[in-house]
């Protein structure tokens, strides 16, 4: 065989076995950027770390360890940005072989987050014993909800009993590649994330996904499979239609204002407004003196205005006050009934002082109204509408 045709060979034969590793290197799952993996290794498998013989035999683990490695990514360690609420200080490594770990991104103003808290509440209470530890990695979206009193007077009004730990500065939410409030990660006995659930609803199914993890984990440590069966049912949950709520979430500050109708968006500092004789549909309308800053707008006298018509059930609206301002909330002209959410008083009247976020109306169907706030002091930190 002649020196060329030997090169040609050669020269396919490096071409099929750099086009084998690439096509293996592939068919790996992805570790976000940054992150640290906590996944076992074969040679850690669940049934040695807890040291029980009575389970699942180290070879079949191992086995059952290389087949979820080319079927699901391996879960990132925390990275704590601020305390941990309800727990001293942990890592997920110390549960990896020994629970099943539920991580929910959460921020304590966002509705859709506090929407699922009843079923990640009870969840907690139906399996925490049969080896379900759930990890409230809290995100926040606004500069208050940084304080570690802020967060942590939530949780407790909230009646959040599982462990809650800080990410003030979203380094936890950026190993995970996380981009959505609420967003839960089901992490198994052996390190990897076998089911992911963005935004709410789908509970059915995720109480499935954690039946079955924790039915592996019991079947590995060699203890009694007989998790609870049915599904939790809370009685304290709002239901929404997304396909029925037909107006945005609505920011005042000037970072995200794009919904201001009568002043000018994206501009910090002070704006006299009024309000335009039509008041179109889904846009936010300012009466009065306004400070505009990144995340809020803060009337500055007396008697300001806000003035909005959406179509929705609800009505949410996340404020602050260094001192408490008092409103009245209206609608359609008229002080808030029999819609008024749990914030406002039967005379319409509704007070905000706490960091949090107030519920204006609580309607019984999808209707159109106009909201209209009236600003009795001077003071309120008006951060966002959300609606459901």
């Amino acid at each position: 065989m002649n020196n060329t045709k030997k090169n040609i060979l050669l020269g396919i034969a490096i071409i099929l076995i750099a086009g084998a590793i690439w096509f293996i290197e592939i068919s790996k799952p992805a570790t976000p950027n940054g992150a640290v993996s906590i996944a076992l290794s074969p040679n850690q498998s669940a049934s040695s770390t807890a040291g029980n013989t009575s389970g699942t035999p180290l070879a079949d683990r191992t086995q059952i360890i290389k087949e979820k490695s080319l079927r699901y990514a391996p879960a990132v360690e925390i990275i704590p940005g601020g305390k941990f609420i309800n727990s001293p200080p942990f890592k997920l490594q110390d549960f990896i072989g020994k629970k099943v770990i539920l991580i929910d991104f959460w921020t304590y103003t966002c509705i859709n987050c506090l929407r699922t808290l009843p079923y990640l509440e009870a969840w907690d209470d139906k399996y925490k014993n049969q080896g379900l530890v759930i990890v409230g990695v809290h995100a926040p979206e606004f500069d208050f909800e940084k304080d570690f009193n802020n967060v942590s007077e939530a949780v407790k009004r909230l009646r959040v009993k599982y462990p809650v730990v800080q990410d003030n500065d979203h380094a936890t939410w950026g190993a995970y590649q996380n981009q959505y409030w609420p967003h839960e990660y089901l992490i198994d006995i052996d390190g990897y994330i076998v089911h992911d659930k963005i935004g709410e609803g789908g509970y059915d199914e995720s109480e499935r996904e954690i039946q079955t993890a924790l039915k592996e984990r019991a079947h590995a440590l060699g203890f009694s499979d007989a998790i609870p069966t049915g599904l939790v049912s809370p009685t304290d949950v709002v239901t929404v239609s997304s396909g029925e709520n037909q107006s945005p979430e609505t920011y005042f500050g000037a970072g995200r204002n794009e919904y201001l109708g009568n002043g000018t968006k994206n501009a910090i500092g002070v704006q006299h407004l009024s309000l335009p004789s039509t008041i179109k549909d889904n846009i936010l309308y300012l009466d009065g003196t306004w400070d505009f800053q990144g995340e809020f707008a803060k009337n500055t006298a007396a008697g300001a205005r806000i003035v909005y018509k959406y179509n929705a059930k609800n009505v949410y609206f996340v404020g602050r006050a260094e001192t408490p301002v008092s409103m009245t909330v209206l609608l359609d002209g008229k002080p808030a009934g029999q819609e008024r959410g749990a914030d406002v008083s039967a005379d319409g009247t509704m007070v905000i002082k706490e960091n949090r976020l107030y519920k204006l109306i609580q309607d019984s169907d999808y209707r159109q109204h106009t909201l209209e706030i009236i600003i009795k002091n001077p003071g309120l930190e008006a951060y966002t509408f959300t609606f459901g």
